[in-house]
């Protein structure tokens, strides 16, 4: 029974994951509204209410792709942090990372691109708050692990990945010049200033 199940489960994810790689190509060159749950079907060879049945709407759906597509990032990502020497050269390495892959994703590449995928560039702006409670969690995890005395690590967590959507989002330089301006905030929150030592008070003379 439970051979049964598992197979049930692996057909089941399999079809999941046909179903997101058909969305996200067509999202990739027709943007959310040029995708029709009857094409994303037809991709992949099922009926329109299979799509339906999996993702409930077309909206849970882009969502989904969205989340799916953050996944693809996440190894390197996390490679990136391991192998670093140091948490801020784990930030810099996975945010030059973050940039650059996504320079290389075609869905991401379109939606911060003058392409008909744009009108999903809320899903990384306004309406992005799956995507950001994802690489959130992922970077409050690290520094936990890294920094366990730090105050507030929610708070530099998402700060972090914040900075880092918006040099994806509206990129002003290089994405190493990204990391570099990343760090500088990241490294102000976990590494507090050093206190100058009190100057003795001299005494009055008398």
């Amino acid at each position: 029974m439970s051979h049964v199940t598992s197979y049930v489960e692996r057909a089941r994810a399999s079809l999941r994951e046909q179903l997101l790689d058909a969305a996200a190509g067509i999202l990739t060159h027709s943007g959310y509204a040029g995708l029709r749950m009857a094409d994303v079907a037809s991709a992949v060879g099922v009926s329109r209410q299979t799509v339906y049945n999996e993702f409930g709407n077309k909206s849970a759906l882009v969502q989904a792709v969205a989340l799916h597509t953050f996944a693809e990032f996440t190894d390197g990502i996390r490679r990136c942090l391991d192998d670093a020497d140091g948490v801020l050269a784990g930030v810099h390495a996975a945010t030059r990372h973050t940039i650059e892959h996504a320079g290389r994703n075609p869905l991401v590449a379109a939606i911060t691109g003058a392409q008909p995928a744009e009108d999903l560039l809320p899903l990384l702006t306004t309406r992005g708050q799956p995507v950001l409670g994802a690489a959130t969690d992922l970077a409050e995890s690290y520094l936990r692990e890294q920094l366990p005395d730090l105050a507030d690590p929610r708070f530099v967590a998402e700060t972090m990945v914040r900075l880092a959507l918006s040099h994806l989002v509206l990129p002003t330089g290089s994405a190493t010049e990204a990391a570099d301006r990343v760090c500088a905030v990241v490294g102000a929150l976990i590494e507090p200033p050093i206190k100058s030592p009190k100057k003795p008070v001299a005494e009055d003379a008398t």
